[in-house]
């Protein structure tokens, strides 16, 4: 659906993106991740067809975003992080606006407000003025408008941005929903927005792309922790015993605690459990094993690790 390679946008010599290469597939909820002034505004726009890069090159569906942006954004469904809402409309009379401005032909208007409408949630609120919604219903508006000529791709910035807790949860579900018939791109800066929500996950900081995975595999390559009881002048030979496993990279000290007590951190290939092996290594050598357990890498983890902030990033 999206394959960006090398990407640059310079604004008066400042380069807002460095290089930026990622594919995505049809179906997928990607993530994009980082920092306020991260360049991921700067990558929306660029995907829309709104800024056209400085290097590079952008196709969406097939179609070559700075040759072809119309018909790019035919295929695009866009909601900006302030939703652009007429406060004096009704809903129904902004949703039909957009859907003259979109060029849906008369006879699939109804059609398609009806599913909008629907798939947000807004049935109850059609009469109502817009400056009378709550910030989570003129979201919801937002939605709506976005996806009333049934997009092939939605581009999401900062969608739940100011909305309170309980309104956080409802437009999550609704992109979740959304996704059944679309591609959805999301860029945020809170982690837990991406966990969420997301399938994937691109940290973006500085312009640069930092780190590309699904969220699934992050878990998956995490490491293993032992820890064992050891008499003075084990604990070299017992690191290279772990070293010799099947499917491991690395063995290193992760701390040595009071008393004999040293944790082992065991760096393992993905998707590989070893804990059955070190648990039988432990048995035939007759260890003092005390903890065995397998790390879980959270997002959070990897940002942090990323931006070398030793605490919980926002």
């Amino acid at each position: 659906m999206i394959d960006v390679h090398d990407l640059t946008k310079a604004y008066d010599g400042v380069e807002a993106l460095r290089g930026v290469s990622f594919s995505v597939k049809s179906g997928e909820i990607i993530g994009l991740l980082g920092p306020n002034g991260a360049g991921k505004t700067t990558l929306m726009k660029i995907l829309t067809g709104y800024l056209h890069p400085s290097a590079g090159t952008v196709t969406v569906g097939g179609l070559d975003v700075l040759t072809e942006s119309g018909r790019v954004q035919e295929m695009i469904g866009y909601l900006p992080e302030n939703a652009p809402l007429y406060p004096e409309l009704t809903v129904q009379s902004q949703l039909r606006m957009m859907a003259e401005l979109r060029r849906i032909p008369a006879g699939q208007q109804a059609g398609c407000l009806s599913d909008a409408i629907r798939a947000v949630g807004l049935e109850e609120r059609l009469t109502r003025p817009i400056a009378t919604l709550s910030k989570g219903y003129r979201q919801r508006v937002g939605l709506a408008q976005a996806i009333l000529h049934r997009p092939k791709l939605l581009i999401l910035d900062e969608p739940t941005n100011g909305l309170d807790p309980a309104q956080i949860v409802e437009v999550r579900h609704l992109i979740r929903k959304l996704a059944d018939h679309c591609t959805v791109v999301l860029s945020t800066h809170i982690l837990s927005e991406v966990e969420a929500t997301c399938d994937r996950a691109i940290i973006i900081m500085a312009g640069e792309v930092k780190a590309d995975a699904r969220l699934a595999d992050l878990a998956s390559g995490a490491d293993v922790v032992v820890g064992l009881t050891l008499a003075s002048g084990e604990e070299e030979g017992i690191r290279r015993t772990l070293a010799t496993l099947d499917h491991v990279r690395l063995v290193t000290v992760a701390s040595r605690a009071t008393g004999d007590k040293v944790l082992f951190r065991v760096k393992v290939e993905q998707d590989r459990d070893i804990c059955p092996a070190i648990y039988q290594q432990a048995r035939q050598n007759d260890w003092q094993l005390c903890e065995l357990r397998q790390e879980t890498r959270t997002l959070e983890a990897v940002f942090n690790q990323l931006t070398g902030t030793p605490g919980g990033a926002k």
